[in-house]
């Protein structure tokens, strides 16, 4: 297995203003990872339709450079996370998963797992990021839907952890995630069984934001999408650290931590911008600041 594949390193040294046009939409695309900017809006949509957007290594090195580019442009408010075709993503390539196997070393195993996907970094991004879930995700795919902030799913659109079919567990994040969105008694079921549930059953469990027909996915994304794109962008990455990292504390020590992130933006020139618009009863014009 090449630890670097020659067509990503040409890829990730492209800069935005290198980018291809397509509709007003900034492109770049690897056989793996596609990359779009139109407006506020970036998304990153895996790329291998053919094997139902299956993660290897190609795409775990193209999602992060991917997620980094949108991150790093300052017109992005929000990313959106898709697959190509008619599906999100169906799990992890088991060829990967063999050649780890093969190691026969736990200590091998883990630094493999560690280098091929960062099960935090979604979380840690400072901007909003929502999972526009177009079918199956499951595994790894289940995985990082769940490790974004919101979750829009299609009425066809299905979820599973179905790793305990192949005698394994989710190695990705997947058990705390569901244990955390859904609570234990469902995540325990979904994690022993491996059963996908369906998209009405996600939203009725807390998995998923929003449910909508196949035709109308993208046009709840955007509406979505809106509703963040005109919020301050600081305030957006502070309400993250609220829930992620407050929400792993004791009732009073997230109270307190919150206390302390309150007095950190009451300072910030967004908040006396949002505040000052209130009082003259108009629009806020933040500059995430």
């Amino acid at each position: 297995m090449k630890i670097i594949d020659p067509i990503f390193l040409e890829w990730i040294s492209f800069s935005i203003d290198n980018c291809s046009t397509i509709s007003g939409a900034k492109v770049m695309e690897n056989p793996t990872t596609r990359v779009e900017i139109c407006g506020a809006i970036g998304k990153l949509i895996f790329n291998r339709p053919e094997v139902l957007n299956a993660y290897n290594r190609s795409v775990s090195e193209t999602l992060t450079a991917g997620l980094e580019t949108l991150i790093g442009t300052d017109e992005v408010r929000v990313i959106v996370i898709t697959g190509a075709g008619n599906a999100f993503m169906a799990g992890a390539d088991i060829n990967m998963l063999n050649d780890w196997n093969q190691k026969g070393d736990r200590a091998h195993i883990r630094s493999s797992l560690e280098a091929t996907f960062n099960p935090t970094m979604l979380e840690d991004c400072p901007k909003p990021t929502i999972a526009a879930v177009n079918g199956l995700a499951f595994g790894i795919g289940c995985e990082v839907a769940m490790g974004c902030d919101y979750r829009i799913a299609s009425q066809d659109a299905k979820f599973a952890l179905p790793e305990i079919k192949l005698g394994i567990i989710p190695g990705g994040g997947g058990s705390q995630r569901l244990l955390r969105l859904v609570g234990a008694t469902k995540a325990l079921e979904m994690i022993s069984t491996g059963d996908p549930i369906d998209a009405a059953e996600a939203l009725r469990i807390g998995l998923v934001n929003q449910v909508v027909a196949p035709d109308k996915l993208w046009d709840a994304i955007d509406a979505f999408a809106s509703r963040l794109t005109s919020k301050s962008a600081l305030a957006l990455k502070i309400a993250k650290q609220l829930v992620y990292q407050g929400g792993n504390r004791s009732l009073y020590q997230g109270i307190d931590y919150e206390r302390d992130c309150f007095c950190e933006i009451l300072l910030s020139e967004d908040a006396a911008e949002g505040t000052r618009a209130f009082i003259e009863k108009r629009k806020p014009v933040f500059k995430d600041r």
